[in-house]
């Protein structure tokens, strides 16, 4: 087993309300070892984001702790790659431009940049794009470019809220199939918030299962699929089945009771 790259210890958080506290998670363990994927679901509001957000240092957990690599996230963590639900790019700047903003803050200089950018455009089929602007892309094609954003800096840990959702159910699918390769590649740690039992038990090699608000795990689901996986036709994976039931066995109670 993986050294952990990820560990939340005991984490619980309540947020201010003005009737009082309103407790959204409570004593959440679980480690995510170092290059896997792992997914986290559960009911709407019930914290999957909130765990993201504590992680990339945006929140700090009201007990507990949250640590990378040993050490506890105590403020802005900029190592960290976030991939939110909305691609998120800025209109007044090109697609080449946006996605090489993260390498102008680490001040990478402008040829290696340039390379690095072509490069990952290419990787997510956006090749030929690099000087359209936002509004001249497809839904599909802003949110390619939002990851490209994500990776072309390498990060070790990138957390995905979502990431999807908001794509129709074929470029969906195009989309989970390319995040496979390219996190692949690039050997990072991922942590994938979703509604989407498909998605998850497709994706991740653990599926983390969270109750209602005040959220606690109900079960750590391992998914020990073959790579790659086929997520144009998830029910001919071997083993699918099996891992999808035993996901939505856990998960079942929470959303229809």
């Amino acid at each position: 087993m993986a050294a952990p790259e990820i560990a939340f210890e005991n984490v619980s958080h309540s947020f201010a309300t003005p009737t009082g506290p309103m407790p959204v998670i409570d004593d959440v363990s679980f480690e995510v070892p170092k290059g896997t994927f792992t997914a986290v679901i559960g009911p709407s509001g019930c914290g999957k984001s909130t765990l993201l957000q504590m992680l990339a240092g945006l929140l700090r957990p009201s007990k507990g702790r949250v640590r990378q690599g040993g050490r506890d996230i105590t403020a802005v963590n900029s190592t960290i790659g976030f991939i939110p639900q909305q691609s998120l790019l800025f209109p007044w700047y090109t697609l080449a431009q946006n996605v090489g903003l993260p390498l102008v803050f680490k001040n990478v200089p402008a040829a290696e940049r340039a390379e690095r950018v072509a490069r990952i455009l290419a990787d997510v089929g956006l090749d030929g794009f690099g000087d359209h602007y936002p509004h001249q892309l497809s839904g599909g094609m802003q949110k390619r470019g939002s990851i490209a954003r994500t990776l072309v800096y390498r990060p070790d840990v990138i957390l995905m809220d979502e990431p999807f959702g908001a794509l129709d159910a074929q470029t969906r699918m195009i989309m989970q199939d390319d995040l496979q390769g390219l996190v692949a590649a690039q050997g990072a740690t991922v942590i994938l918030v979703t509604h989407d039992i498909t998605e998850a038990v497709l994706l991740a090699d653990e599926v983390v299962v969270l109750g209602r608000r005040p959220a606690r795990i109900i079960a750590r689901v391992p998914i020990d699929l073959a790579r790659p996986r086929n997520v144009f036709e998830p029910f001919a994976v071997p083993g699918f089945d099996d891992a999808y039931a035993s996901v939505w066995q856990k998960f079942r109670a929470e959303v229809l009771s």
